[in-house]
């Protein structure tokens, strides 16, 4: 790499001191303010994105049963489907229980609910063989994973209606 290119490319990020450079400085909402950004941009409910993880592992599972025709591998599916979903919304029921928590029990509530959902998870794993008769893992692996890109498609749709309405 030449001097001038690496130069270039030092020049090209913010320094250490960038942060406090910006123009506009960081400011408290008020009340009103913040309550109007909250409308603006709705959090998406977890709930939601359950229902769509549960959904789309229907369709997989379904579309491997037909395309297969093997009800082995639909169930495993099903299972992989299940095992996403089912520590998801345990998880979404425990942090949404909590409404009027600080921040520090919100965030401790979250951490707490997030590793019973792995281990639930794990758990659900480790049973897999004893509870699907003639277990497929490539079709419970693939469900699964389907199942969990379904929270980017989520970021995706939030984004998509954000857009759609500052058009207005």
């Amino acid at each position: 790499m030449s001097e001038r290119a690496s130069t270039d490319v030092r020049n090209a990020w913010p320094g250490p001191g960038a942060a406090e450079d910006d123009d506009a400085p960081f400011k408290t909402l008020s009340p009103e303010e913040a309550q109007a950004l909250r409308a603006k941009h709705p959090p998406v409910s977890p709930w939601r994105v359950i229902a769509a993880q549960a959904a789309v592992g229907l369709v997989v599972a379904a579309l491997i049963g037909l395309v297969t025709q093997r009800s082995e591998l639909a169930w495993s599916a099903l299972y992989g489907a299940a095992a996403v979903v089912v520590p998801g919304a345990l998880l979404a029921r425990g942090i949404t229980r909590l409404t009027g928590a600080g921040v520090g029990a919100a965030a401790f509530s979250f951490m707490l609910w997030e590793a019973v959902k792995v281990g639930l998870a794990v758990a659900m794993l480790a049973a897999a063989t004893k509870v699907v008769p003639g277990l497929s893992w490539p079709a419970l692996l693939v469900a699964m994973l389907v199942c969990m890109k379904v929270n980017w498609l989520a970021l995706l749709w939030q984004g998509r209606v954000k857009n759609e309405a500052g058009r207005d």
